[in-house]
């Protein structure tokens, strides 16, 4: 299981220089089975770039699953390129609204006045799955919806391949149950031991404060929600439109002290051998790169690590050099679940 994050930023997407590191695109998620399916979390702003990267690769067939209908996952899916030809089949699975409602709230999108073309003027081949099952296959990936803590409601995913699992929980309040919600010691339950919990953390304890309700967790909760759970990596998500990279900086680096505080179980084996490190262990095999690599190959930015690094690079066939450090807080673009 592949997993590449198009965009991270909550609610709008922003731009500029204070914007470079973590990045600036809305909500959209990539992630390629053991098989080469190719499944697509929500439509942000990020969805631009990855229908660049899949026309250049020349793949056109994809399974899509959205979080809910909130503007800033919806607004990239007008300028995904593969829209625009006949060689697209693109399915879309029925979480976590109806049939006929997702098909709806995508038209709306794209009709007058909101955008020149409409969605019938689309030239894809759509198919759009009657309903939300408890759990779904989509090749080797098995996918389990829970309900989100979120105005209006919405789903967060687990997707398991083998023996690894990967969760994604944006746009979940952990400390106020929305209608339909679930409590915190479920999202617990359900993400417990997960090989990497990519979950909403958008506010500090203090901004929370003025924003309780809102439907968005602080970054503290989110971590204390990785630890208790006991996941091997944590990805704060949904980065607030206004916090600029020296100000993520401080938040991961706080993630960072406050885990080496905790007895959590995330350690590195200095006996295993480096390649073995990653096959034999339940370790992420995860690309990291500094700003110019990030910068010169123009791949995603996204989301931050709070947890371990490994000791040293690891260069493989899909890889750029990693950043070193032990326990370091780093910028996670794609990950690998063994």
């Amino acid at each position: 299981m592949l997993v590449r994050i198009w965009g991270a930023r909550g609610s709008i997407p922003v731009s500029g220089k204070d914007y470079v590191k973590y990045g600036g695109d809305t909500t959209c998620l990539e992630i390629r089975t053991k098989d080469d399916h190719i499944i697509i979390v929500d439509a942000g702003t990020g969805i631009r770039r990855l229908g660049h990267r899949l026309v250049e690769e020349g793949r056109y067939s994809y399974d899509m699953i959205f979080t809910h209908a909130h503007w800033d996952h919806l607004m990239g899916f007008p300028f995904f390129d593969p829209l625009y030809t006949k060689r697209t089949r693109l399915r879309v699975q029925g979480c976590p609204f109806a049939q006929k409602f997702i098909q709806t709230m995508l038209s709306k999108v794209l009709d007058p006045p909101n955008f020149p073309v409409g969605y019938d003027n689309l030239r894809a081949r759509i198919h759009y799955e009657p309903e939300c099952m408890e759990r779904f296959q989509i090749g080797s990936v098995t996918v389990i919806p829970i309900p989100l803590c979120h105005p209006n409601d919405g789903n967060g995913y687990k997707f398991i391949e083998g023996n690894k699992v990967f969760v994604f929980l944006t746009d979940n309040e952990l400390d106020y149950c929305h209608p339909g919600g679930r409590s915190f010691e479920e999202y617990r339950s359900f993400s417990e031991g997960a090989d990497l919990l990519i979950h909403d953390g958008e506010f500090t304890p203090e901004e929370y404060k003025k924003t309780k309700r809102w439907g968005h967790s602080t970054y503290t909760r989110a971590l204390d929600l990785g630890l208790q759970a006991g996941v091997k990596k944590l990805g704060l998500f949904h980065l607030n439109q206004a916090r600029t990279d020296r100000q993520m900086d401080r938040l991961v680096e706080d993630c960072r002290k406050r885990a080496n505080t905790t007895n959590a179980d995330i350690k590195w084996d200095p006996l295993m051998k480096e390649e073995q490190r990653f096959d034999a262990s339940a370790w992420l095999r995860v690309w990291f790169s500094s700003f110019k690599s990030l910068f010169f190959t123009g791949y995603p930015f996204a989301v931050v690590l709070c947890f371990t690094c490994p000791l040293r690079s690891w260069v493989g066939r899909h890889w750029f050099p990693a950043v070193r450090g032990h326990r370091s807080a780093v910028v996670l673009t794609r990950a690998r679940l063994l």
